[in-house]
């Protein structure tokens, strides 16, 4: 598998976990329909599907998904609740991403 296939795995895994947990949590916390609630719910099965078409082990990757949902995260907040990240968000983001690198992508 090429890294740029490993990286589209791991972003789909994370807007998954991000978006199945979003539909939950505005199913319980926003008053929403149950079926956002059950939608959120199979994303996240999906998630959990996702990570083992990574070729390295369960540890280094989960691991280095890590980085990836952080920075998800970041700009989920930022698309989504509209919350503009600060200079600390930006280069917290941009060191796991490069853990990220380190972990999975660095040659062994």
């Amino acid at each position: 598998m090429n890294s740029i296939t490993s990286i589209l795995f791991f972003i789909l895994a994370g807007l998954c976990e991000i978006g199945g947990g979003y539909l939950i949590w505005l199913w319980l916390r926003e008053d929403k329909s149950i079926w956002l609630g059950l939608f959120g719910a199979i994303v996240l099965i999906a998630y959990g599907v996702i990570p083992t078409l990574q070729p390295a082990n369960f540890g280094r990757v989960y691991a280095a998904y890590g980085g990836i949902f952080v920075a998800l995260s970041i700009l989920w907040g930022w698309q989504v609740d509209k919350i503009i990240p600060d200079r600390f968000d930006l280069i917290g983001g941009c060191v796991v991403l490069f853990g990220v690198f380190i972990i999975m992508y660095w040659p062994r």
